[in-house]
């Protein structure tokens, strides 16, 4: 994929334009570099920066109200400028970095999460608690496919636990081989199935990285490459999943790929409401006072974590809400959004 080369190019002939020919100049120089991108689009379909110049030289274009048809530039030679930081010389595989390079602003990103007796926020901030038994995806995109598999909490029990996770990072080529990393309960490891802690031996394997903040605990994975970072999390007898991803990864789907919790909830049929849990007043009263302790504010994360230690009469429960909560404290881009009240 030589999407690199069409970025320096386009680079190197806007880089000096001045005076009253600017904006003639500047549609040649998109129009080249429109004609370089559709050069490589078949080698460049998987590729993030392909898909960003793209949809790039497309918004660009309107604002500058270029037309399609028209002369391009010839590749200009780059000015020999020693401190001019081209794209070349940008890392490929730090997502943020090219992101801001291209449009001249940061990304920006959607908070997801899976914790408890599933409870799952959605990237568009949507609560459900769901039953859920069995194998579901939670992602399924281009980049990423992560999928939990969720057990009775006790036996005959409506309420159901996340009881292991799979994630599947993709092959990037220029970035990362396909890593898989796997976690069930009491078994969190600090790397991916073939024992490695990063994307492997291409130029930019260091920019997927696993690291252990709590052993057997909490064990987070970056993975820089497509502006991504998720937490796993082991509270009590449940596994948790959360993640903050770039809008555009994770908008990366087809209709095909329709079913994925992070993105619609669950289904209707599989939704449980936490209003059913707590008929019994002492239990509840108990519950209350557990979790206020670790959650102050009473948003769903508290009515959450009520309903599990009432459901499944165990207090660790709280600790899954509230490691959901810190999660989304740092990964949620809005602080207004961290608290959800229904």
């Amino acid at each position: 994929c030589k999407i690199l080369r069409c970025n320096s190019e386009y680079v190197a002939a806007t880089l000096n334009l001045r005076g009253a020919g600017r904006n003639a100049a500047y549609c040649d120089a998109l129009r080249s570099y429109s004609h370089c991108t559709r050069k490589t689009a078949r080698t460049c379909r998987g590729d993030l920066a392909f898909h960003s110049a793209v949809h790039g030289i497309e918004d660009l274009m309107i604002q500058n109200n270029c037309s399609k048809e028209g002369p391009t530039s010839p590749p200009r030679p780059r000015p020999p400028a020693p401190n001019h930081q081209g794209f070349e010389s940008l890392d490929i595989c730090n997502y943020e970095k090219s992101f801001l390079y291209k449009h001249g602003q940061p990304p920006s990103y959607q908070h997801c999460a899976a914790f408890g007796d599933p409870h799952i926020r959605t990237f568009h901030d949507d609560f459900h608690t769901c039953r859920v038994e069995g194998s579901w995806p939670l992602l399924d995109n281009d980049y990423l496919f992560v999928q939990a598999t969720s057990s009775p909490v006790a036996k005959g029990s409506d309420a159901t636990v996340t009881s292991k996770l799979t994630i599947i990072f993709k092959n990037m080529k220029e970035c990362i081989d396909q890593k898989v990393y796997q976690a069930e309960i009491d078994n969190l490891p600090a790397a991916f199935e073939d024992g490695s802690v990063n994307g492997g031996e291409r130029p930019g394997g260091s920019s997927l990285a696993i690291r252990e903040r709590s052993p057997g605990r909490h064990v987070e994975i970056r993975a820089a490459y497509i502006g991504t970072t998720i937490a796993i999390r082991q509270a009590g007898r449940q596994l948790s999943f959360s993640i903050r991803a770039a809008e555009e990864v994770a908008r990366a789907f087809t209709e095909e790929q329709d079913l994925q919790l992070c993105v619609g909830g669950c289904p209707r049929s599989q939704r449980i409401s936490r209003s059913e849990c707590c008929r019994g007043r002492a239990a509840a009263d108990t519950a209350r006072a557990l979790c206020k302790e670790m959650l102050p504010v009473e948003d769903v994360y508290f009515q959450s974590c009520v309903f599990d230690v009432v459901t499944s009469g165990d207090a660790n429960f709280t600790m899954a809400a509230h490691g959901a909560l810190e999660d989304a404290r740092v990964f949620l881009p809005n602080a207004e959004k961290l608290h959800i009240f229904q």
